[in-house]
């Protein structure tokens, strides 16, 4: 949600920022319904004080024997009350209809952003770790997986294409990775674990931006809840409609939870394997915080994502999005990719992402700063740590052996149970 008074303020600077966005100007088509409704509202007032005074007068009337004048007086207060009932829907439907413009519109990218058409013009601000040398030609997780425990025929005869059953050594696998990824979030990261509910309503998804543009990549169920496609969600919206006490801020939580995605808008793509799923668990990490505390948790966070592919050993690069690759709640995200020896190639395996106060103020959620009489918007950001599956994929692929086998990182070992290495059935 966008600040109507920053519109008001500077609309060609809001032009300008959704330009660089890609998007046509929006100030004027605003700004023109924004006057129409504050219109309304000043006559709404203006009635009901002019009913208010006539309402008084009709006593002093009665008072003074004036019937005459009282009936006059009567009738007009009669048709301001008919005229007020009508102009409360008017007032209601153009506030709907701002509200709506200003929903629907993506968040303004941040300064040091840059331009871009889509993910080609990404950049690239740094590389860690040196993919493995093979000495035999790398495979495919899809082709290899199975014979380890990646039932994608299973999955798929349950419930259709992109659903998978794990099994056995794999299934132990990925929650090894699922219980150190949110160990490691909570003991050495200090984000708070958190269960959350995975239906909800559509307030908490406005609140966050999937509703109302992103309805069809979601899974809404027969009694109008939602399944939520990331712990952000649930775990962001604790915090709505409520005034947060300053000296609790940072507020740091995380949550391992399946995610459910319809993937809409992703026909075609990785339709093989098991890099995008309808359903997958993420550890999600979210903070929320004063407004000049967010840059430098956008930096934290990112770090705790990044901390989790290093002590797997798996390479990746961090990639600063452009401005037409960014998300629709996003001033500025961190892509971080990891390598795929099949593909010879970076995968995105999570999106760390500063939204300002884009999310806070669809929420209402806000703080009080000490020695202030108004409050203040919280800035609210959300990311990876990391999606379990894209980074079960990555260990697969980059720890597979010649025989079809998979050695189990060192990290792992206090969960696997003693088991090192994952074989062929």
């Amino acid at each position: 949600m966008h600040d109507i008074r920053f519109i008001r303020e500077n609309p060609a600077a809001f032009d300008a920022a959704l330009a660089r966005r890609g998007l046509s100007p929006w100030s004027a088509e605003i700004l023109a319904a924004d006057e129409r409704s504050r219109a309304i509202k000043t006559q709404l007032q203006q009635d009901q004080a002019r009913r208010n005074e006539a309402s008084k007068a009709i006593g002093q009337a009665m008072g003074a024997k004036d019937m005459a004048r009282a009936d006059e007086l009567k009738a007009e207060v009669a048709a301001l009350k008919e005229r007020m009932a009508a102009m409360e829907t008017e007032d209601r439907v153009a506030g709907e209809a701002l509200t709506a413009m200003l929903a629907a519109i993506p968040n303004l990218p941040a300064d040091d952003v840059p331009m871009g058409a889509d993910e080609a013009d990404n950049v690239e601000v740094l590389r860690w770790g040196t993919p493995r040398h093979f000495d035999f030609a790398p495979q495919d997780h899809a082709d290899f997986g199975p014979a380890l425990g990646l039932d994608f025929e299973g999955g798929a005869a349950l419930s259709g294409a992109r659903f998978t059953a794990l099994r056995g050594p794999m299934a132990r696998l990925h929650r090894a990775l699922a219980q150190y990824m949110l160990d490691t979030q909570t003991a050495t990261n200090g984000y708070q674990e958190t269960i959350v509910p995975l239906l909800v309503k559509d307030d908490a998804l406005f609140g966050t931006g999937q509703l109302p543009k992103f309805a069809e990549d979601l899974f809404k169920t027969t009694d109008g809840r939602w399944l939520i496609p990331t712990a952000e969600v649930s775990l962001t919206n604790l915090v709505r409609e409520q005034i947060v006490p300053v000296d609790s801020l940072p507020v740091r939580l995380t949550a391992l939870t399946p995610c459910f995605r319809s993937e809409a808008g992703s026909a075609g793509r990785d339709t093989r394997g098991f890099i995008r799923q309808h359903q997958f668990e993420k550890v999600e990490l979210v903070a929320i915080c004063k407004p000049e505390e967010s840059e430098a948790e956008h930096e934290r966070m990112c770090a705790a994502a990044e901390g989790i592919l290093q002590a797997l050993n798996l390479p990746y690069r961090k990639m600063l999005l452009c401005t037409g690759d960014m998300g629709f709640g996003a001033r500025k995200t961190w892509d971080l990719e990891v390598w795929l020896p099949s593909q010879k190639t970076y995968r995105e395996i999570s999106s760390v992402s500063n939204c300002g106060d884009f999310q806070a103020r669809r929420m209402n959620a806000r703080c009080k700063p000490e020695g202030e009489k108004a409050t203040r918007f919280l800035h609210t950001l959300n990311g990876s740590g990391l999606a379990v599956g894209r980074t079960l994929v990555a260990v697969l692929e980059n720890y597979q052996q010649a025989d079809g086998s998979v050695i189990v990182p060192d990290v792992l070992a206090p969960y696997m149970g003693g088991i090192t290495k994952l074989e062929p059935r």
